[in-house]
């Protein structure tokens, strides 16, 4: 089970000008008591459709028969995805299988290896072409978009289809699986028209929510995860989340906080340092599922407020030599969470190898899970000596369960923090527009207008070219 551990962001540690005080507390008691109803109200209505997710049988029944089918014969698997679609199946892919997993023979490994083509960088989709390009015969490509028009995916799913139909023919439908809209839309027309496999983008789940369906399981399960116990761990969280008492609810206690700390406290820049090279790859999660969440323009009645918290991430031990000057000396304007484990997947004895010099001595005899623990602890200190306040959010080891929980609790708080700050948690009117930016500049029919726009605002002045 992972917990939130908050002391450290209590005026209590880092004083009231910077710390949660009781007083704080009672204050915004009514709006997140106010705020799990709605949301509670809204999930048990059937608006939000990520919270049924951890306990939906036929995601995972679809799932599990397409592993079966594709599983065997595949060496490696290609995800064709962009935000949403991708940083879930980064995350858990990263989280739960060793970091040399494409290094190791197919034995070791029990699944194919696993490509997430997360962006269009030429070189990076050159560079997979290259290494897939005599092995497209054991190759598999999950391409992940709702409506199979976003640029950056659609794309990629274009690059790819043409090489397999040139190294595979006829066959070369069988090595695609497409995660779309179950009725309609772009990609879903291609890929019945071409006979494609295919799984479900929950009409009701938004991309930055959707780890947990048919988009993140599918690459998860056929890399060997544990989809059941991670889906376990989400529905246990989902119940802890429901816990009237908000604070003895994670969610509320999380989403208060981090109110507090924006609203209150002064603080907009929340940054996310996991102590687990393992974990990092959620903070990447994390920061588009904050980011495009929370950072609004408008409040729901239409009134500018241009509200948002900023997510920024750090790693532990890392970054201590790169940030924390930054964070305990700098401005004051930062809530930390760092993310620590008790039990890490693997530990390495450090030998002693120099009793007799001071400096080194002392290392001897310890492990690398005890230097990394007093690291935390170290930078928990410090901070908190500087009034800089941090929440921690503790796991007891990595698997599949605990990973599940965290996903949970961070959409839920999401949720909650919407309510709090009367804000659309769901929709991203900024990213669409940059979409349209994109149609327009290369050539899309309906979008010209928007593209001439973006021409001549890119036109290079050379007065400003140094």
């Amino acid at each position: 089970m992972i917990q939130v551990y908050w002391k450290n962001a209590t005026a209590d540690v880092v004083g009231a000008d910077d710390g949660v005080t009781a007083a704080d507390l009672d204050a915004v008691s009514p709006k997140v008591e106010a705020a799990l109803d709605t949301v509670c109200r809204q999930a048990d209505a059937g608006e939000l459709g990520y919270v049924k997710l951890p306990r939906r049988t036929d995601c995972r029944d679809r799932v599990r028969r397409l592993v079966e089918a594709h599983r065997p014969g595949t060496t490696d698997l290609v995800v064709l995805g962009i935000g949403g679609s991708a940083l879930g199946n980064i995350a858990l892919q990263a989280a739960l299988n060793p970091a040399t997993y494409n290094l190791l023979d197919q034995a070791a490994r029990g699944g194919p290896r696993l490509f997430v083509l997360d962006n269009v960088d030429p070189a990076l989709v050159a560079d997979v072409m290259d290494y897939l390009g005599d092995r497209l015969e054991t190759t598999l490509f999950n391409v992940i978009s709702k409506s199979g028009e976003t640029a950056e995916t659609a794309s990629q799913f274009m690059i790819f289809r043409q090489m397999l139909r040139k190294g595979l023919g006829d066959e070369y439908a069988r090595h695609i699986v497409a995660t779309t809209d179950a009725a309609r839309g772009t990609l879903h027309t291609i890929a019945t028209a071409e006979g494609y496999d295919m799984l479900e983008v929950p009409g009701d789940v938004g991309g930055r929510f959707s780890v947990l369906s048919e988009v993140g399981l599918f690459s998860a399960a056929m890399c060997g995860i544990d989809i059941d116990a991670l889906l376990g761990g989400a529905a246990q969280m989902a119940d802890r989340c429901r816990q009237a008492d908000w604070r003895s609810n994670p969610a509320c206690v999380l989403a208060a906080v981090k109110y507090l700390m924006m609203t209150a406290k002064g603080k907009p820049i929340h940054v996310m340092m996991p102590y687990s090279n393992r974990l990092y790859s959620l903070a990447d999660w994390y920061r588009q599922l904050w980011a495009e969440s929370l950072g609004k323009a408008n409040d729901r009645s239409g009134r500018e407020v241009f509200v948002g918290p900023t997510p920024v991430k750090a790693l532990g031990a890392t970054d201590q030599h790169s940030q924390v000057q930054l964070y305990r000396e700098g401005p004051n304007d930062k809530l930390t969470v760092f993310v620590s484990v008790a039990a890490h997947p693997a530990d390495v004895d450090i030998p002693k190898a120099f009793p007799d010099v001071p400096g080194l001595s002392y290392l001897g005899g310890a492990t690398l899970g005890e230097l990394l623990a007093a690291e935390l602890a170290a930078t928990e200190y410090v901070l908190a000596q500087a009034r800089r306040p941090s929440v921690t959010i503790r796991f007891d080891a990595i698997s599949p369960a605990a990973v599940g929980e965290f996903l949970f609790l961070y959409e839920f708080a999401t949720s909650l923090m919407g309510e709090l700050l009367d804000i659309n948690a769901y929709d991203q009117p900024a990213v669409e527009l940059g979409k349209k930016a994109t149609f327009g500049l290369l050539g899309r029919e309906g979008y010209q207008d928007v593209g001439e726009e973006v021409r001549a605002f890119a036109a290079t002045d050379e007065r400003y070219l140094v």
